[in-house]
C-alpha cells in the first residue's frame, strides 16, 4: 500500500489525513503530542509522529520511507519545508501560505526529479485550477476571486474565528496585496478598497484586498485585470485596522516590565482564544470566482463558480478544512493514479489546464459534498 505522510495536525492537517486514510497507509506528523493523540483516538488506523520539522536532517530521514508527502504546516514554516521535502526526493502537495515564491524552487525540484503541487487549498488553489482551465478556453481579460470563512454565529467585536493560527490570519492583514490593473501589477496595503458584497445564504459581506494572487502573478501575465480580496462579515476591517494602526502587529520588540516581547506575539496570543474556532462549532466557506473573456466565436463570456459550504455534523470536520483540505487530497489522488506527471514546482493552475485534472478534482469535491455551482453568459 502507497505511504503517505501528513506534516501538520492542525484541523486541515487532520482532516486530509483522515480522507486520504480511506486509500492509503497515512502517518500524521506534528511536533504537538496532544493534537495527534485526538486525532488516533478519532481515526485508530492512521499511524501518528511526534517531529519537530525544523530538524532538517531529521525530518528527511524520516520522509526516507514514505511514498508521498503532504504539507501542511504553518505559512512561516512553510518554504524552508518545501525545499527540505524536495531535497529527500519526495512528491508532494502542499497547502502552507507562505510569502516566498515557491516558483524559486522549480530548478531544485526538476534536478531532484520531483513534482511539488503548490498552494493547493480553496484560495489559492480552486480558484487557481478553475483559472487555469478557462484560460485553455477563453482569451482572458478579467480574473477576480472573492472569498471568506466565516463563523455561522456572529460574536462582537470581530466576529470572526480562524480555522488556523491566528498568526497566519494576521499575515493575511499585514502582507501588501498585489493586484493587476490594465496590466499593471499595482501593490497596495491589506485591508484597503473595503467593499460591500451581496452572497445568498449570507447576506451582505465586506471585501478587501489581501495578497491571494500568488503564482498567478507570474503564469498568467497576459490577463489584464486579476484581484482576490478577502470577505468578511460587515465592521471586522475597521476593528483590525485600529489593531493593525496602533502597532499591535508589530514585530519590533518592546519592553515591558523588563521583560521584551513582540506586539505581534502578543496579539497573537490574545486572538488566539478570541478566534480559536472550536471542534464542533458551525461555521461556512464563500467563494465566488469570476472569469471574463472572449470565446473562440469572438464573443465576451462571462462565468463565475459560487461555493457555499458548511461544517459536516455527521464528520465533525469544518468547512475550512473541507474545502481546502479535499482539493489537497483530490490532487494527491490523481497524481498517485498517474495523472499528472510532470516534475517541477507547480502552482494549481498549472494542474487545472488539464482538463481530464479540472473534471477529476470537481468530481472528488463533489463526492465529497463540496459543491461548485457555474453560471455562464454571453455579454
Amino acid at each position: 500500500m502507497i505511504k503517505i505522510i501528513v506534516l501538520g495536525a492542525g484541523m486541515v492537517g487532520s482532516a486530509m489525513a483522515a480522507d486520504l486514510s480511506q486509500k492509503f497507509s497515512v502517518t500524521l506528523a506534528d511536533i504537538n503530542i496532544q493534537r495527534l493523540k485526538l486525532l488516533k483516538e478519532k481515526h485508530p488506523k492512521i499511524e501518528i509522529f511526534q517531529i519537530d520539522i525544523c530538524q532538517k536532517e531529521n525530518l528527511q530521514s524520516v520522509l526516507a520511507v514514505f511514498d508521498f508527502v503532504v504539507c501542511a504546516v504553518p505559512g512561516f514554516l512553510g518554504f524552508q519545508t518545501l525545499k527540505t521535502i524536495i531535497e529527500a526526493g519526495k512528491n508532494l502537495v502542499d497547502i502552507s501560505f507562505f510569502p516566498e515564491n515557491a516558483l524559486e524552487l522549480d530548478a531544485l525540484a526538476k534536478a531532484k526529479g520531483v513534482t511539488a503541487i503548490v498552494d493547493c487549498g480553496v484560495a489559492p488553489g480552486m480558484h487557481n485550477i478553475i483559472l487555469g482551465y478557462y484560460n485553455e478556453k477563453l482569451k482572458l481579460t478579467d480574473f477576480e476571486t472573492l472569498v471568506g470563512g466565516l463563523p455561522k454565529i456572529k460574536n462582537w467585536p470581530f466576529n470572526y474565528k480562524a480555522p488556523f493560527s491566528p498568526i497566519d490570519v494576521i499575515e493575511e492583514y499585514t502582507r501588501p496585496a498585489r493586484y493587476v490593473e490594465n496590466g499593471n501589477v499595482i501593490v497596495r496595503e491589506a485591508l484597503t478598497d473595503c467593499e460591500l458584497v451581496e452572497f445568498d445564504k449570507v447576506g451582505t459581506l465586506e471585501s478587501f484586498n489581501s495578497d491571494g494572487l500568488r503564482s498567478i502573478l507570474f503564469t498568467m501575465p497576459h490577463i489584464k485585470n486579476m484581484k482576490e480580496k478577502t470577505l468578511r462579515y460587515p465592521g471586522h476591517v475597521e476593528y483590525v485596522k485600529v489593531l493593525k494602526d496602533s502597532g499591535f502587529f508589530s514585530e519590533n520588540k518592546i519592553t515591558v516590565n523588563g521583560i521584551e516581547i513582540s506586539p505581534l506575539d502578543f496579539t497573537s496570543k490574545i486572538l488566539f482564544n478570541e478566534w480559536k474556532l472550536g471542534e464542533t462549532e458551525e461555521e461556512l466557506t464563500v467563494m465566488r470566482v469570476s472569469l471574463k473573456g472572449e470565446n473562440p466565436k469572438g464573443q465576451t463570456v462571462e462565468v463565475i463558480y459560487n461555493l457555499y459550504d458548511e461544517y459536516c455534523p455527521e464528520t465533525k470536520t469544518s468547512s475550512m478544512a473541507r474545502t481546502t483540505g479535499y482539493t489537497a487530497t483530490a490532487v494527491v489522488n490523481l497524481f498517485l493514479e498517474g495523472m499528472f506527471a510532470e516534475k517541477g514546482i507547480f502552482p494549481p493552475e498549472l494542474i487545472g489546464k488539464h482538463e481530464t485534472c479540472f473534471n477529476y478534482i470537481l468530481n472528488y469535491l463533489k463526492d465529497r459534498n463540496v459543491n461548485y455551482t457555474k453560471t455562464q453568459r454571453v455579454l
